[in-house]
């Protein structure tokens, strides 16, 4: 899920940045403090977006750069349990697709990606065996999340299944709606 945080926090601006408007400054440190940033509680930061308050800054002994407090937007990607995602198959491999979900892929393995047998081609695709659906590179899709591991912060994990009805590649869902 996407979310639009309001956080407080206390930020260096360094001296390179004293000729900006200090709105600016303040911006450009921000983005380099938080943009990339992962962990459980924030998710994936996306962009920092208004700067909402900056006080007056304080300069330390020794140190060029000051110090303000400022209240700002974050815009976050936070992967939920259970939530339905579009996404873009970036890869496909013998245990499974990789799924393009925005700012981090996710993997449904070989067992979550239809109710059939499924194998993996010579044409580098899934394919099933009963009813010959196919998923492939660029294939547009629907998955929903089952497993999270937040253990190893530079390489989160998401699982995500297509197996459940409504997900899947969307002429798949179109075919089911349509019998409907």
């Amino acid at each position: 899920m996407f979310y639009k945080m309001l956080l407080k926090d206390v930020i260096r601006i360094d001296p390179t940045l004293f000729g900006y408007p200090i709105e600016e400054s303040a911006i450009k440190e921000l983005n380099n403090k938080y943009v990339g940033y992962v962990s459980q509680d924030l998710g994936i930061v996306i962009a920092v977006g208004n700067l909402i308050e900056i006080s007056e800054g304080k300069i330390l002994p020794e140190d060029g750069g000051t110090y303000h407090k400022v209240t700002f937007e974050l815009f976050t990607f936070v992967p939920e349990m259970k939530e339905v995602l579009m996404g873009v198959v970036r890869k496909v491999e013998e245990f499974g697709v990789f799924l393009d979900i925005g700012p981090i892929d996710g993997m449904v393995h070989i067992s979550q990606a239809m109710d059939d047998f499924v194998s993996f081609s010579k044409d580098g695709v899934l394919q099933g065996k009963e009813s010959k659906r196919t998923l492939g590179v660029g294939d547009v899709c629907k998955a929903r999340i089952i497993a999270i591991s937040f253990r190893d912060i530079e390489n989160i994990k998401i699982g995500l299944t297509m197996r459940q009805p409504y997900l899947g590649r969307l002429d798949w869902i179109s075919a089911e709606e349509d019998k409907q």
